[in-house]
């Protein structure tokens, strides 16, 4: 967590490699931040966080000071803490944090969501409407559950029963089957993600932990193996979406948002607006590197071929992760 008053202190991965003047990589590479002594990171989400004032004192080499221990009101929990704090799961409070009562009290910081203290601890749920028992969707009508609330009752199911089936989901939501599928693959395969990251086991390992069936998960197993590693390239996306706001690719006030970075292909798109972007945006892909692309919309299907040099579309790099400021040179010689 971060402690009251200490929320300007804190610094990204990024922010400790531009003190030392080398790439995020090469930080993470170096061991340094598993070096005995090196300050602990305020949380355990996927994006690290530091204390500044220690992580100054370790680099100078002068003792690391103690955090405040005390619990304070004020304190920033990420959604692990707010979880914890809620005695919910994390899915649980991913609901829980739309409602204005909480999302108006949101703070991010270094890209990761917080929430003061008190406001976690004095929010109360408004109680969850349970669905009535019936015989499924009747034939001919649509489907019962507006798409922006599925997730949410899908999830509530899968908490009662972790061996619910597609078919178990249309007959209480009146949902179309195909819809309870995916909507159940999507979420076995991002609670199982967050098993195999903060476990350091495999999707088969995962599942079983949850209570998921092995002949329900074969899907949602590869999707999960897909969105981990989604997860794993967002620093480096994030360095390169920093390098080319900095060169100028792009004109908004922040660094452009990385989008599409936890589909199935694994592939990222960084929208381009500077005055003199040769293409819409830049794609990223897992498998095949960095190219230019003329479109602003996802520009890859499920099982499309990575496109060849043409209109609009130019390959900037044999590496499949270049460092940025590599990939920064490639683009200014389309210019």
């Amino acid at each position: 967590m971060i402690r009251a008053g200490r929320q300007h202190l804190v610094r990204t991965l990024a922010d400790i490699a531009a003190q030392q003047g080398i790439a995020v990589q090469t930080l993470i590479n170096s061991g340094r931040l598993k070096a005995e002594g090196f300050p602990a990171p305020l949380s355990a989400g996927r994006t690290r966080l530091y204390d500044g004032e220690q992580v100054d004192a370790y680099l100078a080499g002068r003792p690391v000071p103690a955090l405040p221990t005390p619990d304070d009101d004020d304190d920033l929990l990420d959604r692990q803490e707010a979880a914890a704090l809620r005695g919910v799961p994390l899915h649980a409070w991913d609901r829980h944090k739309k409602h204005p009562a909480l999302s108006e009290h949101m703070a991010l910081v270094g890209g990761v969501e917080h929430w003061p203290r008190h406001v976690v601890r004095d929010y109360t749920p408004a109680p969850r409407p349970r669905p009535s028992g019936g015989g499924g969707r009747p034939a001919g009508t649509g489907d019962q559950v507006p798409r922006d609330l599925l997730p949410a009752r899908v999830a509530q199911l899968l908490d009662d029963d972790p061996t619910v089936t597609a078919a178990g989901v249309t007959d209480r939501l009146g949902v179309h089957r195909n819809t309870a599928q995916a909507a159940l693959t999507a979420l076995r395969a991002e609670r199982m993600a967050d098993v195999m990251e903060q476990r350091g086991v495999s999707a088969a390992q995962a599942a079983a932990e949850l209570g998921y069936p092995a002949g329900l998960t074969r899907r949602a197993g590869i999707r999960a193996a897909a969105v981990l590693r989604g997860r794993q390239a967002r620093p480096y996306l994030a360095e390169v979406a920093r390098a080319l706001h900095v060169r100028g690719w792009t004109t908004a006030d922040t660094s452009p948002a990385v989008q599409h970075p936890e589909d199935d292909e694994c592939v990222a798109v960084l929208v381009l607006d500077g005055p003199t972007a040769p293409a819409a945006a830049l794609v990223w892909s897992q498998r095949h590197g960095w190219r230019t692309a003329a479109s602003r919309r996802h520009p890859l299907g499920r099982g499309a071929a990575w496109p060849p040099p043409g209109p609009g579309v130019r390959h900037l790099a044999t590496s499949t992760t270049p460092d940025p400021a590599d990939l920064v040179k490639a683009l200014d010689s389309t210019r």
